[in-house]
Formats: structure tokens, sequence, C-alpha cells
């Protein structure tokens, strides 16, 4: 099985995360989580592992949060103003960096993309980090063949709003603390490891000046319709 640890990051990403920036309840947390990645029953050889990423870093600042993931062979960043409704994604794949900018509107039609769920509460409950977290089974209609994804979550870092922008997890009341993205090929687990208070700089949610600014239009027909 040969499968590219990029493309497969690049094809996943809209549809990680956590938003765990989001965090706009009544007392706004800022800080930093950082999750563990692993692939459970995977296939893959260890130099195919080690192009995929172990680790994920979320920092968090008011109604503006910033996801850092790296690979073997680039870096992938999100940037998203839960406030606007908005995001950018800071790509650079082999020394090309592009700062891809999405409107309200483009947002809309990714989740619109997505297939359907039911969410399924449940009264389980799990220590992740710190946080006493709530469970929830959430199913997936896709296409090909339906699959369940078992999450945990706390609303003690935020509520809905931390996933306005995930489709499959837009009902989930608070910040994903351990869940799975599936693919045909292998499946991805997150769950955070840590969760720290801090001060964040507002500079971790600029543009780079050495990034090229273009629109999810403009990238696609730069790069042959790949994002």
């Amino acid at each position: 099985m040969k499968i590219s640890g990029i493309r497969l990051l690049i094809l996943l990403f809209p549809a990680l995360i956590l938003k765990a920036g989001a965090l706009l309840g009544e007392q706004p947390f800022e800080g930093v989580i950082t999750f563990r990645i692993t692939y459970p029953g995977n296939k893959l050889t260890q130099s195919q592992l080690a192009l995929f990423p172990k680790a994920l870093t979320v920092f968090i600042k008011g109604g503006k949060s910033r996801t850092d993931i790296l690979t073997g062979g680039g870096s992938r960043v999100e940037i998203t103003d839960h406030q606007e409704k908005t995001k950018i994604k800071l790509l650079n794949m082999m020394g090309q960096k592009y700062a891809i900018t999405y409107t309200t509107e483009d947002i809309t039609k990714e989740i619109a993309n997505e297939p359907p769920v039911k969410v399924e509460f449940t009264n389980e409950t799990k220590n992740i980090a710190g946080y006493i977290c709530k469970n929830a089974i959430i199913t997936v209609y896709d296409k090909s063949s339906n699959y369940t994804i078992k999450v945990y979550y706390t609303p003690e870092l935020g509520g809905k709003q931390a996933n306005f922008d995930k489709g499959i997890y837009k009902d989930i009341d608070g910040v994903l603390m351990e869940f799975s993205m599936k693919t045909p090929e292998l499946t991805m687990r997150f769950t955070a490891g840590s969760v720290e208070k801090k001060t964040v700089s507002i500079k971790e949610f600029e543009i780079p000046p050495d990034y090229s600014i273009l629109s999810k239009d403009q990238l696609k027909s730069k790069i042959g319709g790949k994002e």
C-alpha cells in the first residue's frame, strides 16, 4: 500500500480538528493544547509511518486558534477566526509557501459536502489531560461505507462554537479531546496529552511575510486542483 503522507494530510486537514481554539465561553481559555497522533491497526511500514505526523499543537487566544501539524515532508497550519467565521491555511510544501484564505461562504460549502451523521450522547466519561470529558458516538453515513467515531469532549474549554466549521462535529457541545479520523487506508487517533494555560502572542495568528496569499480557487489552479 503506497500512501503519500503529505497528500493524506492535505486531504484530512479540513476535517481536523478540534477547533480547540474557538473557546469562546464565559471565561475564554488562552493557552496551548498538545495532541498525540497514533495509527491503531495500521499496515504501514516504518519508513511510510515516518512520513506521518505524530503530534498536533493548538494555540488559543480569545476568538482565534492556530493548529500546527508536521510531517516528514512539510508543515500545515490552520488559523481560524471563530468570531468572523473565516480561516487561513498556511501550506509549506517543499519550500512552496502559500496562505489560502477561506471566507464564511467557502466554509459553508465545505460543510455541505461532508457526509451526514447521527450523534448519540452517552453517560460515559474519561479523564483526559486533567479534564473530565463527556462521550459521544458519531455514526458517519459515508457513500462507500458507514462507520462510527468515539469522541470525548469537554465543555470546560468551549462550547459548540468550537466546532462551527466541522460538519461531522457541529453538534458536539465542547472541545474535542480524543477522536479518530478514518480513511479507506488507515485510522488516525488524536488524544490531548496536555493543556497549558499561558499567554499566547498575537503574532501566532498572523500570515508570515514569505507566504503568498491565495484564494482557495487560485490555489486549485496553481497545483492542479489538489488542495
